[in-house]
């Protein structure tokens, strides 16, 4: 069963965080997703640009809005994704435990309902 990790966490600059904390933190990421890789479980994996670099598209009244920045105001943000293809739930909290950005910010597991190979949409089972 597909589930993807949704990693939130408070962004931060090479800038804000230092040279030696920036490396650390994409050394980790980059052990993580070896990790994944070698147990055969990742499907995908996505780092985000910053929220703002953000375009937000929204219906009000019937009118298309485009927005540029985030539209949530809050601290933490949608920094990255990994698709994981595991057995269960359970398994798939072992995986998103160990996300290094589990220290800064919530991990989010959320189980997919469709997957598409080749234009064919086929259930999450």
């Amino acid at each position: 069963m597909r589930y993807t990790i949704l990693l939130h966490y408070p962004e931060m600059s090479p800038e804000t965080l230092g040279d030696e904390g920036w490396a650390e933190g994409e050394r980790a990421f980059t052990a993580y997703a070896a990790t994944l890789q070698a147990a055969g479980v990742l499907v995908g994996a996505e780092v985000l640009q910053p929220s703002t670099s953000t375009t937000t598209l929204r219906t009000v009244d019937g009118t298309l809005q485009v927005q540029d920045g985030p539209f949530a105001d809050t601290k933490e943000q949608l920094g990255g994704t990994f698709v994981v293809d595991v057995p269960d739930l359970d398994a798939a909290l072992a995986w998103a435990r160990q996300a290094p950005s589990v220290e800064w910010g919530p991990v989010e597991v959320r189980p997919g309902a469709m997957f598409t190979v080749d234009g064919v949409w086929t259930p999450n089972a």
